[in-house]
């Protein structure tokens, strides 16, 4: 396997990891959070036929928001926050002999994080996340699969848990040509009823998003690359009163940057 095949799938899953955490964290849609939104170019450029291997790794990442979106989609520059996630994460990657040119890949997270916001700050251990994925090529140079993710209500803190069951699930695609890449996914978070005792009974607005990424391969340490951003959440919906909280929302990113491969 390629040293830059077998570290793809290990990066793809940091940033679902690292964004469901924040989702989960989140008492406000803060601009930079869109679900997968810090995905790279080849992202999803996942091997296949290869020998079973584990990994075990910690991981980490900081925000600072300094923007926030009120219910109806309008960005203020106030509100914002900053946050630091981590996870520790368990990974089995398998091929099957007798299903060939498909990848699989089984997945145990526990996510941890702490929040700066609004002159207050709460921090520990957030929900846990489960599931599988798998991939095939269609050919030598594309990738096409799909991913889904149990995240589990409760973490250490009041804080740090959704307090509802929810499902993480998208398909993932990458096209590789010898001086351009194109990859991204699409996919949707749809959770269960928030139950807590002596409150109202809410039910969490699903998620909708999209993450593109198109580079030019300039050369072997420079990749500048296109990314396309966007995410579309429902209102949460109290129904005890028998009415949304919230209108939907929408957030939209387009950005130019620059990527340096070592």
């Amino acid at each position: 396997m390629h040293p830059i095949q077998r570290s793809a799938w290990p990066r793809a899953m940091l940033h679902l990891a690292v964004m469901s955490v924040m989702t989960a964290c989140a008492i406000q849609a803060r601009a930079a959070d869109v679900t997968l939104g810090i995905i790279g170019p080849h992202e999803y450029d996942l091997p296949v036929d290869f020998k079973p291997f584990n990994v075990l790794v910690q991981y980490g990442d900081g925000n600072a928001a300094g923007s926030s979106y009120n219910s109806l989609g309008q960005r203020h520059a106030s509100g914002g926050s900053h946050t630091w996630s981590g996870m520790t994460k368990y990974v089995h990657f398998r091929s099957f002999d007798a299903i060939p040119h498909v990848g699989f890949a089984f997945e145990l997270i526990q996510t941890e994080s702490y929040s700066l916001a609004n002159g207050t700050d709460f921090g520990g251990l957030g929900p846990t996340i489960v599931g599988p994925a798998a991939w095939f090529k269609p050919n030598r140079h594309s990738t096409f699969g799909i991913q889904t993710f149990m995240q589990t209500p409760l973490g250490t803190r009041d804080a740090t848990s959704p307090n509802y069951w929810s499902n993480i699930s998208s398909f993932i695609f990458d096209y590789e040509w010898k001086h351009f890449s194109f990859d991204g996914d699409a996919g949707t978070v749809a959770g269960g009823d928030k139950h807590q005792k002596g409150q109202h009974r809410y039910s969490p607005g699903v998620v909708f998003y999209t993450n593109l990424r198109f580079s030019w391969k300039a050369s072997r340490l420079v990749e500048p690359f296109f990314a396309l951003d966007w995410q579309n959440v429902k209102g949460t919906y109290d129904r005890t009163a028998g009415q949304y909280l919230d209108d939907s929302t929408r957030k939209s990113h387009r950005r130019v940057v620059h990527r340096v491969r070592l």
